[in-house]
């Protein structure tokens, strides 16, 4: 039973001095934030007569997320970053800004430095004999259609045994095997030749899966491809598509599928006269939609520490 004691004047005071509230050292808005969410860790271990054995495993828990390096991925995974998305599509819907390219999660897979090139990129560095070959291209515009030039479009995605180059526990990949950027000509056009990914899983004995363990969840996402779009004037769009057909769409441990990222995989010949491994390929086009900046300001910039590599 609860024994109700959080809003004592002890257990106040205690919140007060731990984070520094009412002192003149230290960052406001930081302090503020700590003091809401302790205060939120006290009142949930009182209303729920949380235990110290239960307060322990999870300090013990935090430990073992911070030594498998898991809680970016442990974020997607508990909504946290979806939440964040919900957020921004509700800010963009009060401040009128409309028809762009849905942005959805970021992940915690992307490296910065990839190799830059203009208007076609082939980014199947290494090879894959359980992979087809995929040729991903489209447009990117802007609202009222117009093609625009000199975006930059950086894609990344899973090899078929759902592993990504720089973070591939097998290290059977260079550091950006599946990973490129390419800037689009006068006519807005960009293309990745590629193969065909598959979704992954959550490692196994990692601290991630052994929550979702407890919570009775599964930590599998479905095939799906990462880009993030960048203009002048513009918005940068984060955002992903899933592989049409993939039977987690609508199952994703990381709640990234939004109706406007499925689109249509279409069957190809031809693979041969664009350097590809077989001569028969998939074709998927998507055109990317961007938005113009928010009073001058791109308002839908993250920063978070990212990892970096040396093409």
């Amino acid at each position: 039973m609860s024994l109700d004691i959080f809003n004592n004047k002890e257990v106040q005071d205690l919140l007060k001095a731990a984070t520094n509230l009412e002192g003149g050292d230290g960052n406001p808005r930081f302090k503020q934030i700590v003091n809401r969410l302790l205060s939120d860790l006290f009142k949930a271990i009182d209303d729920l007569d949380i235990t110290p054995d239960e307060v322990w495993a999870g300090v013990n828990y935090i430990n073992q997320l911070g030594r498998d390096g898991e809680a970016a991925l442990l974020a997607a995974g508990l909504g946290l970053e979806k939440y964040l998305d919900i957020r921004m599509d509700e800010e963009d819907k009060r401040a009128g800004l409309e028809g762009g390219t849905p942005r959805t999660i970021e992940g915690p897979l992307y490296v910065a430095g990839a190799p830059v090139r203009e208007g076609v990129s082939r980014i199947d560095v290494n090879p894959d004999a359980d992979a087809g070959p995929l040729v991903i291209r489209g447009i990117v515009s802007d609202t009222t259609g117009a093609p625009l030039a000199n975006a930059l479009v950086e894609c990344w995605h899973a090899n078929s045994k759902g592993f990504y180059s720089h973070f591939d526990p097998t290290g059977a990949q260079t550091e950006f095997n599946l990973r490129g950027a390419v800037r689009t000509g006068p006519d807005g056009k960009y293309e990745f030749r590629t193969l065909m990914p598959v979704g992954y899983g959550c490692p196994p004995q990692g601290a991630t899966q052994q929550l979702l363990d407890a919570l009775g969840r599964h930590g599998n996402r479905p095939a799906h491809v990462h880009f993030f779009v960048s203009a002048d004037e513009h918005r940068k769009l984060t955002t992903q598509f899933n592989i049409e057909g993939d039977p987690l769409i609508w199952d994703d441990f990381a709640y990234a599928t939004r109706e406007a990222l499925i689109p249509p995989v279409v069957d190809k010949t031809g693979g041969e006269k664009l350097g590809l491994k077989a001569d028969a390929y998939k074709e998927i086009e998507f055109n990317f939609v961007l938005t113009g900046l928010l009073q001058g300001k791109d308002n839908q910039l993250v920063n978070r520490l990212r990892a970096s590599a040396q093409a």
